[in-house]
């Protein structure tokens, strides 16, 4: 067999390299389309979703809640794999879904966690959880306490769209609600964290 020119082994380096991304590119609903065959072929999508479904989980709670939500999630996804909606490549909303339901369970932990913020910043919360989102509540009490005060389905909306980057489609399809409720809520969400913000717009309002 003739040995490769440079040219040829250039291309085939490509073509490999295109390959590779190509892999890297395999729509979640095909993850989970193959792993009906190969239960082991979900352990991707838990590569690829363990730690922002941890990190949403542990903003909203704390680290140890957060192991057990994370993990439970993933458990409850595999369980129901094979009634998901393989027309909807992303499957994010479908895990924030499941991570919110059992976020909820645990709602006067979250609500709790958000009070104490409030009231001493780090010194009532674990101290390494504290410390990563300190910047985002413990020094904005308000914002804590605006956020304990939300009822749970606008918490839900605003914190899947402002920490877990959903848009208001994807929202809406993590809690099955419609689009339009997902936007309504988020605006009086939002509209009430803005008045704790600036109590001048309570004012204003009244």
């Amino acid at each position: 067999m003739a040995p490769m020119t440079e040219r040829a082994e250039d291309t085939a380096i490509n073509e490999r390299v295109e390959d590779a991304a190509i892999i890297e590119r395999v729509e979640d609903a095909a993850i989970i389309e193959r792993s009906l065959r190969e239960p082991e072929c979900f352990a991707e999508l838990f590569d690829r979703y363990h730690a922002p479904i941890h990190g949403y989980a542990e903003r909203r709670l704390t680290r140890p809640l957060a192991d057990d939500i994370a993990a439970e999630t993933f458990l409850i996804a595999f369980g129901r794999r094979d009634t998901y909606d393989l027309s909807r490549p992303d499957a994010r909303p479908w895990l924030y879904g499941i991570a919110s339901n059992l976020i909820s369970r645990h709602h006067r932990a979250e609500v709790r966690q958000y009070r104490a913020l409030a009231r001493a910043g780090v010194e009532e919360s674990s101290a390494d959880h504290a410390d990563r989102i300190a910047g985002e509540l413990a020094d904005r009490p308000r914002l804590a306490t605006a956020l304990a005060k939300l009822p749970a389905a606008e918490r839900d909306v605003l914190l899947l769209v402002a920490w877990a980057d959903l848009t208001s489609e994807e929202a809406g399809k993590a809690l099955g609600v419609a689009a339009g409720t997902v936007r309504s809520r988020l605006h009086r969400a939002r509209t009430k964290i803005r008045a704790a913000l600036d109590p001048a717009l309570t004012r204003k309002g009244s």
